[in-house]
């Protein structure tokens, strides 16, 4: 019951939003063959950031390899170290009061995703 108000605290004070965007770019990104992979991540960050409280960021035994790792690295050069960033700072303002310090283990844990979506999976 807890993880489901947090849950609903968190839409209304922007997942809903974050979510949104992550949709809207991982639709825009599934339109050419080469931007699926990364569409497909960006679903995934946008599931999690729709409900992030009771959802761990695991690795997947089933990682990919190689082909995740270069995936991975791609995914660094081309705007995921700025997601993972702001994610942290957000995180760190989070953490200021007590009140938010729910809300900024959350994206902290986006950070993580954020940063190497590759080979990752949500439980």
């Amino acid at each position: 019951m807890m993880n489901f108000i947090s849950n609903i605290l968190w839409a209304i004070f922007g997942g809903l939003v974050i979510s949104l965007y992550y949709a809207l770019m991982g639709v825009f990104f599934c339109i050419t063959i080469i931007g699926i992979p990364f569409g497909l991540q960006l679903m995934k960050m946008a599931g999690l950031s729709l409900r992030p409280f009771g959802h761990d960021v695991q690795s997947d035994t089933n990682d990919g390899g190689c082909l995740s790792i270069l995936m991975n690295v791609i995914w660094i050069i081309f705007g995921g170290i700025e997601i993972a960033l702001l994610h942290i700072g957000f995180g760190i303002i989070c953490c200021i009061t007590i009140i938010g310090i729910p809300f900024g283990i959350q994206h902290f844990k986006m950070a993580i995703l954020a940063f190497v979506p590759f080979g990752k999976k949500i439980s």
